[in-house]
């Protein structure tokens, strides 16, 4: 494992509040609309989402590393992972509630999530618990700053293998939230609303982004 892989399973853990405000609503409604499978649903959607985010890494990866190559440009990637380390300092602003700069963002996704919505609003009401892993599939696509921000650091992984194990790491440090919720709503309200829980998080993932600041600007100046 990489330090990048742990980073973004860290990322995935710390932003699970976050991760529950916008998709912990549709993961309990589909647990609640099917009570006899309560324990299969979540889990089906949340596979689905976990290969959507790693198609997503895989694609970014692949495409940002092949350009760089191409263009033959020095220390493209030192500079590209600059830029990522910036989006984690906009990350924690945005998890800590300090600064909502990642909405703007997330808007720039609603063009395609529009497109691509109505694919999942076809599956419900789910037939069988099997229907919610198509469904999590669609719904791994939906507009989120937590998801672009990790997005940032599959581009400069260097590899359409290394963004996927990125986006894989992420989406895993964000199950077990996510399957909580799915399994038992009720419980994860006081998790949602803890004020030091995200503070908390958000001064971690903070920390992280200026240390990687600190080391990205240190391999610059010493090329």
């Amino acid at each position: 494992m990489t330090p990048d892989w742990f980073g973004a399973f860290l990322i995935g853990i710390i932003g699970a509040g976050h991760c529950m405000g916008m998709c912990g609503g549709i993961a309990s409604l589909l647990s609640t609309n099917s009570p006899s499978q309560s324990v299969l649903v979540p889990i089906f959607y949340n596979v689905g989402r976990l290969i959507s985010y790693c198609v997503i890494g895989a694609i970014v990866g692949g495409a940002i590393s092949t350009v760089a190559e191409f263009s033959q440009v020095n220390q493209s990637l030192t500079w590209l992972r600059l830029i990522a380390a910036l989006f984690m300092i906009l990350l924690a602003c945005y998890i800590g509630k300090w600064w909502h700069g990642l909405v703007y963002i997330e808007r720039l996704g609603q063009k395609l999530w529009k497109r691509i919505a109505p694919a999942g609003q076809s599956l419900l009401p789910l037939k069988s618990p099997l229907y919610a892993l198509p469904f999590g599939l669609v719904w791994g696509w939906l507009p989120c700053g937590l998801v672009y921000s990790t997005l940032t650091w599959a581009a400069v992984s260097g590899s359409a293998l290394n963004g996927a194990f990125i986006m894989v790491a992420f989406g895993l440090g964000t199950m077990p939230a996510m399957l909580f919720i799915g399994i038992s709503v009720s419980h994860t309200n006081k998790l949602q609303k803890s004020n030091f829980l995200r503070q908390s998080g958000a001064a971690l993932i903070l920390l992280y982004g200026l240390y990687t600041v600190q080391q990205t600007i240190t391999l610059l100046s010493a090329s």
